[in-house]
């Protein structure tokens, strides 16, 4: 059977029955006899990907099922510091509040206001730590990084394993000496303490420079032959072309400090952040536990919201998407 297809019109030649998707209309006739049908109009029109509408359901089921068991700890994180006392102590618990209340947060807020060091000191050295170190760890090991994977010299890959061989070791097995360096510095008790080693995070530093591996050596070259210096093209050229890694590294880097609770370099109440207070007030026993609820949220907030912001470059990272040659 041969068709013309106008963009409003199809003539059909030889067959005069309506076909799937056309219904019949009052009979019509081009110029040269030929019986003309029309297609029916779609209300939705969508890109199909090599799927049937059953192919769709059933992804979009699927993904339905998925999201909502990955919600289920936040629905139920926050349902909890919605509950009154009766409520928490539940068996079988109940997932989503009856009553809901903001006691919790009240109590928490009472408790805080009540304490010898204001809440908002504990916050300020919070967020202090959180951007400062968040800023020197990204940079530090981006600047790093770019060397051991992009230039050429003496010891390279010597450098490389040595920090590929520090994975292996958990941060505890280093506490006794990076005290003892600390106390020789003079900076117990100070910033510095947290701040600093904050500059030489190998989990950091190999994560960016994997990324950096797949950037091509062509552009870097061509860079150079057109004047630029190395600073520029790691400011310039580099560091926007591997956004997704210094991104995912953020994130990281502001669960890290944002959760930072009691440190062994820090004694001082001034000093302490906001995890380490609200840590003490969860401790305090069954009383709080209303309270308690409220503080996981409260800790909560501000790794899922940066998480929230940055999940396209993370994605990225992981799909490891970069430039190649």
């Amino acid at each position: 059977m041969a068709e013309r297809i106008d963009e409003e019109v199809q003539v059909v030649y030889k067959n005069p029955k309506p076909l799937f998707g056309i219904i019949k209309r009052r009979p019509k006739y081009d110029e040269e006899g030929h019986l003309i049908y029309y297609k029916k109009k779609k209300l939705f029109k969508y890109n199909r990907v090599n799927r049937s509408f059953g192919g769709d359901l059933t992804m979009f089921a699927f993904l339905l099922i998925a999201g909502a068991f990955m919600a289920f700890p936040l629905v139920y994180a926050i349902s909890q510091s919605l509950k009154p006392l009766h409520e928490l102590w539940l068996f079988p618990p109940n997932l989503i509040v009856k009553n809901p209340t903001f006691k919790n947060y009240i109590d928490l807020f009472n408790i805080m206001s009540n304490s010898l060091v204001p809440m908002s000191k504990y916050l300020f050295n919070t967020i202090f730590i959180t951007l400062i170190g968040t800023l020197l760890r990204t940079i530090s090991a981006s600047m790093c990084a770019y060397p051991v994977s992009k230039r050429q010299f003496k010891g390279k890959n010597f450098i490389f394993q040595i920090v590929t061989l520090s994975l292996m070791f958990a941060a505890p097995a280093a506490t006794i000496a990076n005290y003892i360096i600390m106390a020789n510095l003079g900076w117990i008790d100070t910033y510095y303490a947290i701040l600093i080693p904050a500059l030489g995070n190998s989990t950091a530093m190999y994560l960016v420079k994997q990324f950096i591996d797949q950037f091509p050596d062509s552009v870097l070259e061509a860079a150079r032959i057109d004047g630029a210096g190395e600073f520029r093209i790691f400011w310039q050229i580099l560091m926007p072309s591997i956004k997704p890694a210094w991104m995912t590294l953020i994130v990281f880097a502001v669960q890290d400090f944002w959760n930072m609770g009691s440190s062994i370099f820090i004694y001082r109440e001034e000093l302490k952040t906001l995890a380490y207070a609200l840590s003490q007030i969860a401790a305090a026993g069954i009383a709080r536990a209303g309270v308690s609820t409220a503080v996981s949220i409260v800790m909560m907030i501000v790794p899922v919201i940066t998480f929230v912001i940055t999940q396209s470059n993370i994605l990225e990272t992981m799909s490891t998407s970069g430039m190649k040659d």
